[in-house]
């Protein structure tokens, strides 16, 4: 009789431990590395866009402000920024995963045979073979880190990544807002330009008319007819591609801001000439404060700094993981018992094949890297803001005196044509008058231009594009 309660305890033993090698272990503790070391958003470029809408048959009267609006909107350089920041919070949300818990749960149906010999079991009287039978296990499965040091490192430092990514593309407004500003600058000067060369080409044509007029009466010769037909041509050829200029500005402003193909459009705003006074001491302390690429430089040497103290707690530091399972088992779910198992773990690093040392390594150059890119940006920001107040204060001086050789370009104009009709000189003074006013004109109109772009230089460089521009700009 013991025999018989030893060979069935020995059998019992022996299906219970077959049953439980088909239970799906539990899950393992995830391994720790070092925080992904997460790329500088690379590749934006602000010359592309989206072409969004539909084609109006009426031409568009497009403001700087509208324009704006537009590349904030359908400009490549945002689209991308956005995309690239989802991209670092998608790998931060992927690190938080390994701290928070998992749940799981499996079902399993069984039939096994067992040969109890295979075992060294060949007992007298017992069968060797056992079996078949079957069970089923339903079990479901648990696992919590309760601390992991290497883990919440990384968390912190892909934190800083994240915010690091959405200043970055906070950043890419501003330099969307500098594109598109500077595009519809340029249709607005060569459109400028445009009006002076007809101006210009009037002037040429009524003195290409007088002249031929005097020539048909035999008041002058022939040579001051020539003369002014080829001051007169030349100034067609000058419009001609001076118009094609504006068109393929156009064009450029319209791939900014995502115009759709083939819209036609002109320009609203005009900008005047506005001065502004700034402070080189407020500015910098502006700019420090403002730029989104510097802070984003900051976050990302923070999160270099958290990503090493991620790899040399790689060394030492434990880890505390809980683990557990509960689920039914037995020949049928009728007939199945309730099981659970509970397991909590401290996990001690302590020789890793060098891989710690490693991660170390590559941490602290990612850290300095990192820290030299944020002290040449500090210079980049200082050389910058400086860079566009000096051109700030230049261009309008040479505005001031574009305007004075301007108008005293017009007077030599006029008296040069008084005294042609006079008789007094040939027509080669007028000719002459009318170069010296060209010259004045593209001047003024090249110093007018300077004086704005300097003004969006220096709005991109404070780091306030978006709002100062429109501002600076004096926009209605």
């Amino acid at each position: 009789m013991n025999v018989c309660k030893r060979n069935t305890a020995i059998l019992f033993l022996l299906t219970a431990g077959a049953a439980w090698s088909q239970v799906p272990p539990p899950p393992q503790p995830v391994p720790n590395g070092p925080a992904p070391v997460l790329q500088e958003p690379t590749g934006i470029t602000v010359s592309g866009s989206i072409p969004t809408g539909t084609v109006s048959a009426t031409p568009l009267s497009l403001s700087l402000r509208d324009a704006i609006q537009r590349g904030l909107r359908y400009n490549l350089g945002i689209l991308t920024s956005r995309d690239i920041a989802d991209t670092v919070k998608a790998e931060r949300r992927r690190t938080l995963s390994t701290l928070l818990p998992s749940l799981s749960a499996g079902a399993t149906q069984t039939s096994q045979q067992l040969d109890l010999v295979a075992f060294g079991l060949n007992v007298p009287g017992f069968p060797a073979i056992v079996g078949p039978y079957g069970y089923q296990n339903v079990r479901a499965y648990f696992q919590q880190t309760v601390y992991d040091r290497v883990s919440l490192k990384n968390l912190k430092s892909a934190d800083e990544s994240r915010k690091a990514a959405e200043l970055t593309a906070e950043d890419a407004r501003n330099l969307v807002v500098q594109a598109v500003s500077n595009a519809y600058l340029a249709v607005i000067s060569d459109a400028a330009r445009v009006d002076a060369i007809q101006a210009e080409l009037a002037t040429a044509q009524a003195l290409y008319d007088r002249a031929a007029d005097e020539r048909r009466a035999g008041t002058v010769a022939g040579i001051d007819v020539l003369r002014a037909d080829v001051e007169r041509q030349t100034e067609q050829q000058r419009l001609v591609a001076q118009k094609n200029q504006v068109e393929k500005d156009k064009l450029t402003l319209a791939r900014v801001i995502g115009l759709p193909t083939a819209q036609q459009f002109s320009m609203s705003d005009k900008l005047p000439f506005a001065p502004i006074a700034a402070s080189l001491d407020d500015l910098l302390k502006q700019a420090y404060d403002r730029r989104a690429d510097f802070r984003a430089a900051q976050a990302n040497v923070r999160a270099a700094e958290y990503a090493i103290e991620a790899a040399r707690a790689e060394h030492y530091w434990p880890s505390v993981v809980v683990q557990a399972d509960y689920g039914d088992i037995g020949s049928t779910l009728a007939d199945s018992h309730g099981t659970y198992d509970v397991l909590a773990g401290v996990h001690v690093p302590i020789y890793a094949g060098g891989r710690a040392a490693t991660d170390i390594a590559q941490a602290e150059t990612v850290l300095h890297t990192k820290k030299n890119a944020l002290d040449d940006l500090r210079g980049r920001i200082d050389y910058e803001v400086r860079n566009a107040l000096l051109d700030l204060q230049s261009a309008a001086e040479q505005v001031a005196v574009a305007t004075t050789n301007l108008n005293l370009a017009t007077q030599t104009l006029t008296q040069a044509r008084d005294r042609f009709a006079a008789g007094v000189v040939e027509n080669i003074e007028v000719v002459q008058a009318q170069q010296l006013l060209a010259a004045a004109n593209e001047n003024y109109i090249g110093s007018l231009n300077a004086h704005n772009q300097a003004k969006i230089a220096l709005a991109t460089a404070l780091g306030t594009a978006e709002e100062s521009v429109p501002t600076y700009l004096n926009l209605k």
